[in-house]
């Protein structure tokens, strides 16, 4: 609802939504900013692809225009935040994805002259309004390409310190944040350190599917249903220089930076940091 969803930026203060016990399953409904950020209002943006105004969420249309991202900052709408009991400054939160659903059978890729990898490329905005085939788990991108999905939140963060106050949706950082790691999909486990009471958990930027990056600019942006469940460990987030994850085959290390040589170098170190915590190896 507009009560419930905040755009563009992660925030150290907000009241939370909700709180919940470590161990509960915790369900949360998201959206995705494609569609509210446009002048067309969601049912007018989503005809142009051929979407049915039953088929366009309410919630969206209750969000466009009374909820709307600060200047300067990001365009995603975060669900959040949630309140998890227990959790203090110093501790890591658990982030298990026990399952990820769709809310719609569309999703939106957008680029746009300027944007991504290639910013020469275009001249005008790109909105394409993408299907997808629930059923056999792919998006019909165009009659000769499908796309194998694999649904995951772009943004799972905790608030940031308190002495960063706001800080833009866009960026990620150690709190989390705008990481859109595509292994993040059901059955995987993100872990984020501590900086506020209750840890203070947002989410959103779902994604229908994405390659190695948005080298466009997004994803296959869609609205999704994630259920977490969150365990607290007790001091343990004093280790995380950077969020860390794991699914079923890796342990996943982080780097975050605008030099990706640096991003590269701080991943790499995150995983010397595994190894000699989790698993007893020296440097």
């Amino acid at each position: 609802t507009p009560d419930t969803v905040i755009r563009g930026i992660i925030p150290a203060n907000r009241a939370p939504i909700m709180r919940v016990k470590p161990g509960q399953h915790v369900t949360i409904d998201t959206l995705s900013h494609q569609g509210l950020n446009t002048g067309d209002d969601p049912i007018a943006f989503f005809a142009r692809g051929g979407i049915a105004r039953e088929q366009v969420l309410q919630d969206a249309v209750d969000v466009y225009g009374r909820v709307k991202p600060p200047p300067g900052m990001g365009a995603h709408v975060l669900t959040g935040p949630v309140y998890v009991e227990g959790a203090e400054p110093g501790d890591m939160l658990e982030v298990r994805v026990i399952d990820v659903k769709f809310r719609v059978p569309y999703g939106v890729n957008a680029t746009n002259k300027g944007a991504g990898v290639l910013p020469e490329l275009l001249n005008e905005p790109v909105f394409k309004i993408i299907r997808l085939d629930l059923a056999r788990n792919v998006a019909l991108f165009s009659p000769e390409i499908e796309v194998p999905l694999a649904p995951f939140m772009g943004i799972m963060a905790v608030a940031p310190p308190a002495d960063m106050a706001t800080v833009s949706s866009r960026p990620p950082g150690a709190f989390g944040g705008n990481l859109d790691l595509k292994q993040l999909t059901r059955g995987s486990t993100l872990y984020l350190p501590v900086y506020n009471a209750g840890a203070l958990f947002f989410t959103g930027d779902a994604h229908a599917a994405q390659g190695d990056g948005e080298v466009n600019g997004t994803a296959i942006e869609t609205s999704l249903t994630p259920t977490f469940q969150f365990i607290v460990h007790k001091a343990k987030g004093k280790n995380l220089v950077w969020p860390r994850a794991e699914n079923a085959t890796h342990y996943i290390s982080m780097g975050v930076d605008k030099d990706l040589n640096l991003a590269m170098k701080g991943a790499t170190q995150e995983a010397v940091n595994i190894l000699m915590q989790e698993k007893g190896l020296t440097a």
